[in-house]
């Protein structure tokens, strides 16, 4: 997918990867408007910790776990819901109709693990994040979209911002 805007970011370990993940949570609770972060990464890249880290900063308190058998999962903090999907087992765009899909990444705020399962399926209001394992536990992290700007981006990004 092509995209307006974008920012790529560098973590050096699943704690930084986690942080990140913190501050993009923080910016979705301020900014209070809907959003679906998709994640896209082959298995084991962080997509996972990436999620954990959204929903603190978010300010959910409970543990996040994927939701790869349950395939959503729902979030509360601060009266706003955060609705998390892990695609990974399905194979059939019906599929997502079925789990609800639409209703809750539309006008909403949501997490989408493998995202790039369904790229054509994905809301307008998307941001993508892109990782990709560039050592034992350093992660190239692309941030792209057409809603957030090149500065929102950047601030999302903070400190491991390396190229926007």
């Amino acid at each position: 997918m092509e995209t307006k805007y974008r920012v790529e970011c560098q973590t050096h370990s699943v704690e930084d990867t986690t942080q990140l993940g913190k501050q993009l949570g923080a910016f979705l609770q301020e900014r209070q408007e809907p959003l679906c972060v998709a994640l896209i990464g082959d298995l084991g890249t962080g997509k996972t910790h990436m999620s954990q880290g959204i929903g603190l900063g978010f300010g959910i308190k409970e543990e996040m776990t994927s939701p790869t058998f349950a395939l959503m999962n729902t979030y509360e903090a601060h009266g706003q819901a955060l609705y998390h999907f892990d695609v990974y087992r399905l194979d059939d765009v019906c599929e997502l109709e079925n789990i609800g899909f639409y209703e809750y990444t539309e006008d909403q705020i949501s997490i989408v693990e493998w995202a790039n399962k369904f790229p054509h399926e994905l809301p307008d209001e998307t941001l993508l994040v892109t990782i990709t394992r560039l050592g034992e536990s350093e992660r190239q992290i692309m941030m792209a979209s057409d809603i957030l700007s090149d500065d929102e981006l950047a601030q999302i990004g903070g400190q491991y911002v390396v190229r926007n």
